[in-house]
Protein backbone atom coordinates (compact mmCIF):
# COMPACT_ATOMS: atom_id res chain seq x y z
CA UNK A 1 0.00 0.00 0.00
CA UNK A 2 1.15 3.75 -1.25
CA UNK A 3 -0.67 5.72 1.33
CA UNK A 4 -0.32 9.48 2.36
CA UNK A 5 -2.01 10.33 6.27
CA UNK A 6 -2.67 13.80 7.14
CA UNK A 7 -3.84 15.03 10.55
CA UNK A 8 -4.40 18.97 11.61
CA UNK A 9 -7.37 17.99 13.63
CA UNK A 10 -5.85 19.58 17.34
CA UNK A 11 -2.47 21.03 18.27
CA UNK A 12 -0.47 18.99 15.96
CA UNK A 13 0.39 19.24 12.26
CA UNK A 14 1.73 15.06 11.33
CA UNK A 15 1.66 13.67 7.73
CA UNK A 16 2.59 10.10 7.38
CA UNK A 17 3.96 8.33 4.05
CA UNK A 18 3.46 4.40 3.99
CA UNK A 19 5.90 3.34 0.80
CA UNK A 20 5.34 -0.71 1.17
CA UNK A 21 7.67 -1.62 4.08
CA UNK A 22 8.80 1.93 4.40
CA UNK A 23 7.21 4.66 6.59
CA UNK A 24 8.15 8.40 7.28
CA UNK A 25 6.02 9.93 10.08
CA UNK A 26 6.37 13.51 10.65
CA UNK A 27 4.57 15.93 13.73
CA UNK A 28 4.98 19.39 14.54
CA UNK A 29 3.12 20.49 17.68
CA UNK A 30 2.33 24.42 16.09
CA UNK A 31 -1.08 24.99 17.87
CA UNK A 32 -2.00 27.48 14.52
CA UNK A 33 -0.62 27.64 10.94
CA UNK A 34 -1.60 24.35 9.32
CA UNK A 35 -2.33 25.87 6.32
CA UNK A 36 1.10 27.60 6.07
CA UNK A 37 2.64 24.34 7.28
CA UNK A 38 1.07 20.87 6.05
CA UNK A 39 2.41 21.19 2.30
CA UNK A 40 5.50 21.23 2.22
CA UNK A 41 5.06 18.66 4.99
CA UNK A 42 3.56 16.65 2.44
CA UNK A 43 6.13 17.05 0.51
CA UNK A 44 9.08 16.72 2.54
CA UNK A 45 7.66 13.77 3.63
CA UNK A 46 7.10 12.22 0.41
CA UNK A 47 10.09 12.95 -0.92
CA UNK A 48 12.18 11.10 1.84
CA UNK A 49 10.02 8.17 1.30
CA UNK A 50 11.14 8.33 -2.74
CA UNK A 51 7.62 8.22 -3.34
CA UNK A 52 5.84 10.27 -6.61
CA UNK A 53 2.45 11.46 -6.03
CA UNK A 54 1.29 9.77 -9.24
CA UNK A 55 2.13 6.09 -6.93
CA UNK A 56 -0.41 7.20 -4.20
CA UNK A 57 -3.03 4.04 -3.67
CA UNK A 58 -5.06 6.00 -0.75
CA UNK A 59 -5.33 9.48 1.44
CA UNK A 60 -5.98 8.87 4.99
CA UNK A 61 -7.02 12.36 6.82
CA UNK A 62 -8.58 13.12 9.96
CA UNK A 63 -12.13 14.51 10.30
CA UNK A 64 -12.82 15.29 13.45
CA UNK A 65 -14.28 16.24 16.23
CA UNK A 66 -11.00 18.86 16.51
CA UNK A 67 -10.19 22.43 15.65
CA UNK A 68 -12.94 23.57 12.86
CA UNK A 69 -9.70 25.45 11.09
CA UNK A 70 -7.52 22.83 11.60
CA UNK A 71 -10.26 20.21 9.95
CA UNK A 72 -10.91 22.10 6.94
CA UNK A 73 -7.36 22.57 6.28
CA UNK A 74 -6.36 18.72 6.81
CA UNK A 75 -9.88 18.28 4.48
CA UNK A 76 -9.25 20.54 1.81
CA UNK A 77 -5.41 19.05 1.07
CA UNK A 78 -6.68 15.18 1.13
CA UNK A 79 -9.46 16.19 -1.06
CA UNK A 80 -7.52 18.59 -3.42
CA UNK A 81 -4.75 15.75 -3.49
CA UNK A 82 -7.35 13.05 -4.24
CA UNK A 83 -8.68 14.55 -7.26
CA UNK A 84 -5.59 15.45 -8.18
CA UNK A 85 -3.57 11.87 -8.43
CA UNK A 86 -6.68 10.02 -8.38
CA UNK A 87 -6.20 8.01 -5.34
CA UNK A 88 -9.04 8.03 -2.79
CA UNK A 89 -9.36 9.65 0.05
CA UNK A 90 -11.06 8.40 3.29
CA UNK A 91 -11.57 9.92 6.19
CA UNK A 92 -10.60 8.63 9.94
CA UNK A 93 -12.52 10.02 13.16
CA UNK A 94 -10.12 11.84 15.67
CA UNK A 95 -11.65 9.45 18.52
CA UNK A 96 -10.94 6.02 16.48
CA UNK A 97 -7.20 7.01 15.98
CA UNK A 98 -7.17 7.45 19.93
CA UNK A 99 -8.56 4.27 20.47
CA UNK A 100 -6.46 2.23 17.86
CA UNK A 101 -3.21 3.61 19.87
CA UNK A 102 -4.51 1.98 23.09
CA UNK A 103 -4.68 -0.67 21.02
CA UNK A 104 -1.79 -0.77 19.55
CA UNK A 105 0.32 0.40 22.96
CA UNK A 106 -2.24 -1.96 25.29
CA UNK A 107 -3.81 -4.91 23.35
CA UNK A 108 -7.45 -5.28 22.32
CA UNK A 109 -9.43 -3.11 25.00
CA UNK A 110 -12.45 -1.27 25.15
CA UNK A 111 -11.30 2.21 24.86
CA UNK A 112 -13.33 5.26 25.78
CA UNK A 113 -11.57 8.62 23.55
CA UNK A 114 -12.41 11.70 24.98
CA UNK A 115 -10.81 15.34 24.26
CA UNK A 116 -11.21 18.33 25.60
CA UNK A 117 -13.90 20.58 24.14
CA UNK A 118 -13.55 24.16 26.12
CA UNK A 119 -17.70 25.00 27.33
CA UNK A 120 -17.32 22.90 30.39
CA UNK A 121 -17.67 19.63 27.68
CA UNK A 122 -15.53 17.50 26.15
CA UNK A 123 -16.17 15.10 23.16
CA UNK A 124 -16.07 11.28 23.21
CA UNK A 125 -16.59 8.02 21.68
CA UNK A 126 -16.34 4.61 22.96
CA UNK A 127 -14.97 1.57 20.99
CA UNK A 128 -15.10 -2.20 21.41
CA UNK A 129 -11.46 -4.20 21.94
CA UNK A 130 -11.92 -5.02 18.43
CA UNK A 131 -12.03 -1.44 17.60
CA UNK A 132 -15.56 -1.01 16.46
CA UNK A 133 -17.66 2.17 17.74
CA UNK A 134 -19.92 1.96 20.23
CA UNK A 135 -22.33 4.52 19.15
CA UNK A 136 -21.88 7.81 17.65
CA UNK A 137 -19.42 10.55 18.78
CA UNK A 138 -20.62 13.51 21.23
CA UNK A 139 -20.13 16.68 23.07
CA UNK A 140 -21.32 16.06 26.27
CA UNK A 141 -20.27 17.30 30.27
CA UNK A 142 -17.06 15.02 31.68
CA UNK A 143 -20.16 14.04 34.39
CA UNK A 144 -22.13 12.21 31.36
CA UNK A 145 -19.33 10.00 30.32
CA UNK A 146 -18.17 9.86 33.81
CA UNK A 147 -21.11 7.80 34.50
CA UNK A 148 -21.33 5.57 31.80
CA UNK A 149 -17.27 4.28 32.14
CA UNK A 150 -17.74 0.45 32.00
CA UNK A 151 -15.49 -1.31 34.79
CA UNK A 152 -13.12 -2.70 32.41
CA UNK A 153 -12.77 0.28 30.16
CA UNK A 154 -9.54 2.10 29.47
CA UNK A 155 -9.10 6.33 28.68
CA UNK A 156 -7.14 8.01 26.08
CA UNK A 157 -7.22 11.87 24.72
CA UNK A 158 -6.66 14.79 26.67
CA UNK A 159 -10.47 14.66 28.05
CA UNK A 160 -8.94 12.24 30.77
CA UNK A 161 -7.97 15.22 32.98
CA UNK A 162 -11.28 15.96 33.62
CA UNK A 163 -12.66 12.08 33.92
CA UNK A 164 -9.95 12.03 36.64
CA UNK A 165 -11.77 15.45 38.18
CA UNK A 166 -14.78 13.44 38.75
CA UNK A 167 -13.53 9.90 39.08
CA UNK A 168 -10.00 10.64 40.60
CA UNK A 169 -7.39 7.74 40.91
CA UNK A 170 -9.79 5.30 38.97
CA UNK A 171 -9.63 7.07 36.12
CA UNK A 172 -5.89 7.85 36.42
CA UNK A 173 -5.43 3.91 36.65
CA UNK A 174 -7.13 3.42 33.25
CA UNK A 175 -5.49 6.64 31.44
CA UNK A 176 -2.82 5.51 29.01
CA UNK A 177 -2.13 8.60 27.59
CA UNK A 178 -3.72 12.08 27.78
CA UNK A 179 -2.82 13.76 24.63
CA UNK A 180 -4.67 15.81 22.55
CA UNK A 181 -3.13 15.24 18.76
CA UNK A 182 -4.08 11.84 17.38
CA UNK A 183 -1.20 9.47 16.45
CA UNK A 184 0.11 9.30 12.97
CA UNK A 185 1.15 5.79 12.69
CA UNK A 186 -2.13 4.80 14.25
CA UNK A 187 -3.95 6.81 11.34
CA UNK A 188 -1.94 5.26 8.89
CA UNK A 189 -2.88 1.81 10.41
CA UNK A 190 -6.50 2.94 10.29
CA UNK A 191 -6.28 4.52 6.76
CA UNK A 192 -4.81 1.22 5.04
CA UNK A 193 -7.63 -0.72 6.62
CA UNK A 194 -10.53 1.29 5.97
CA UNK A 195 -13.09 0.34 3.31
CA UNK A 196 -13.84 2.22 0.47
CA UNK A 197 -17.19 3.83 0.38
CA UNK A 198 -16.33 6.65 -2.73
CA UNK A 199 -17.59 9.66 -0.56
CA UNK A 200 -15.04 12.39 0.06
CA UNK A 201 -14.47 12.92 3.54
CA UNK A 202 -16.74 15.68 5.57
CA UNK A 203 -15.55 17.64 8.54
CA UNK A 204 -17.08 16.15 11.68
CA UNK A 205 -18.65 18.89 13.37
CA UNK A 206 -20.34 18.31 16.85
CA UNK A 207 -21.65 21.77 17.80
CA UNK A 208 -21.29 24.95 16.22
CA UNK A 209 -18.36 26.98 16.08
CA UNK A 210 -17.15 29.87 18.81
CA UNK A 211 -17.03 32.24 16.37
CA UNK A 212 -20.05 33.45 15.09
CA UNK A 213 -20.75 36.75 12.28
CA UNK A 214 -21.23 39.91 13.45
CA UNK A 215 -24.83 41.04 12.91
CA UNK A 216 -24.71 44.46 14.75
CA UNK A 217 -23.43 46.55 11.98
CA UNK A 218 -25.67 44.89 8.84
CA UNK A 219 -27.39 47.35 6.76
CA UNK A 220 -30.92 46.00 6.28
CA UNK A 221 -32.42 44.82 3.02
CA UNK A 222 -34.14 46.53 1.01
Amino acid sequence: MHLLAIDTAQDACSVGVVAGARQVLRSETIGRGHAERLMGMIAEAMQEAGLAFGVLERIAVTVGPGSFTGLRVGIAAARGLALATGAPAVGIGTLAVHAETVRHEIGAAPVLAVLSAGRGEIYGQSFAEDGAPQGEPEAAPAEVFARRLAANTLIAGSGAAALAEILGDEARARTVHSRSAPDIASLCRLGIAAPLTGEAPRPLYLRPPDAKPQTGGRIARQ
